[in-house]
């Protein structure tokens, strides 16, 4: 009898099928993707909504609220697979293997390190959904909604999903060393160039330059810009994919980069002004979140500062030179603030993880990598080549587009507003 009861549980131990899930961190996994999807609806949907023209609102809440469905379904297909194929398999360096089409090999008792391999699928799904959302921002208040969903599903398993992979499926950037902790290549350069390169294609909004175009209502504005900052904490601490001291520090870095990228865009705009802006705080808390989150895991608080105030500084510079030096009408500062931000991110991310900084010390440098050069380097590469692999796709699907379903509305309908145009409704009826 002894024999059989140690036998039966040998046999429970070695059988895979019934691995058991780190409770602790499956809980914790559970409330990040939950955040995340937060971050896109309601949060992004909010912040954007608010800030385009009354006309516009529904539009754009109708934008974001399809991709997130569009997204999540194309990721289940085949996204997923795409970026990180199936686990145990070893994988290219430009694109994962396809035997994780609708999921095929992930099970009830299936495991991805210390959390079921749906947790991590659904974890990931989120990212998905909000990338090509953070795109909407670049052609709001003009682009045709057939044609938006087109593009954005394009994007997404044309750039999202291979750049993913790249860095982060066990691609060719990750192997070498790139550090990316929670997306400032994958995430931000890819929506951000996206964008830009959408707005300079179509061209600009009827009367950008020559008649005011505000936000037409903060207050909607400022409460998506809290949900989002809230939000963000599932998106970096969660990219630790543990409940542990690196989760923790991801979360205390974000927080003092978003307070940091506030006040100091605030404080750029009261000097520049004379006045401190809502606009402004809310801008530089998302240049803060999106700068620091390429280097979320790997400094500490008092870099987290400096990329912070950098964030601010630098991204209210892009903002000004982009809209009124370049006159490129990217609507809602996709570029300037996700694009410049991922950037300077990814670059300070490569200086603060130097282990001999003092108080500026982060975790150190990727494996073979002993010095700032080299991870400046590596970082470099990962900069160059997700921006010019986005731009060049995304032009190439812009001109195609274009030609089959045509990119924007026309300019009567522009001037009536996309939410009668498109959806036959009103955001306000007073």
């Amino acid at each position: 009898m002894k024999k059989l009861l140690a036998v039966g549980l040998l046999s429970l131990l070695f059988t895979p099928s019934l691995a058991f899930a780190d409770t602790g961190h499956t809980a914790w996994m559970l409330t990040a993707t939950a955040l995340v999807l937060f971050m896109t609806i309601p949060g992004l949907s909010l912040f954007y909504a608010g800030l385009v023209r009354s006309k516009n609102v529904l539009s754009v809440l109708m934008q974001c609220f399809a991709l997130t469905c569009l997204m999540s379904i194309l990721w289940f297909a085949v996204g997923y697979t795409i970026a990180f194929g199936s686990d145990g398999v070893e994988q290219g360096k430009w694109i994962g293997d396809f035997g994780n089409i609708f999921f095929a090999s992930i099970t009830m008792d299936s495991m991805n390190g210390d959390i079921p391999a749906s947790l991590f699928a659904i974890f990931q799904m989120t990212f998905a959904v909000i990338t090509p959302a953070l795109i909407v921002g670049g052609f709001a208040e003009r682009m045709k909604f057939s044609t938006m969903l087109a593009f954005c599903s394009a994007f997404m398993l044309l750039v999202y999903a291979p750049v993913c992979h790249w860095v982060w499926g066990g691609g060719w950037l990750g192997s070498m060393g790139v550090q990316d902790f929670a997306g400032g290549a994958v995430v931000h350069i890819t929506a951000a160039v996206a964008a830009l390169v959408a707005a300079v294609v179509m061209g600009p909004r009827k009367g950008f330059g020559s008649k005011p175009m505000p936000p037409h209502n903060l207050t909607m504005t400022v409460c998506g810009a809290g949900m989002l900052w809230v939000g963000w904490f599932g998106f970096n601490a969660g990219s630790a994919v543990a409940a542990d001291n690196s989760a923790a520090m991801a979360m205390l870095v974000t927080h003092i980069s978003a307070a940091a990228g506030s006040l100091a865009w605030m404080t750029m705009e009261w000097i520049r002004h004379g006045k401190p802006s809502v606009l402004g705080i809310v801008t530089g808390m998302v240049a803060g979140l999106g700068t620091i989150t390429p280097a979320s895991g790997s400094v500490g608080p008092a870099g987290a500062l400096v990329i912070g105030i950098s964030a601010g500084v630098v991204c209210y510079y892009a903002t000004i030179f982009i809209k009124q030096k370049l006159k490129i009408d990217d609507s809602l500062d996709v570029f300037p603030v996700h694009g410049v931000g991922g950037i300077l991110g990814l670059m300070l991310a490569g200086v603060f993880c130097s282990p001999a900084l003092g108080v500026f010390s982060g975790n150190g440098f990727s494996d073979g990598i002993s010095s700032i050069s080299g991870q400046l380097f590596v970082q470099g590469v990962g900069v160059v080549s997700t921006f010019v692999y986005t731009a060049v796709v995304s032009y190439i699907l812009l001109k195609v587009l274009d030609k089959l379903m045509g990119l924007r509305v026309s300019e009567e309908d522009e001037n009536t507003g996309l939410d009668l145009v498109l959806h036959d409704e009103r955001g306000y009826d007073l």
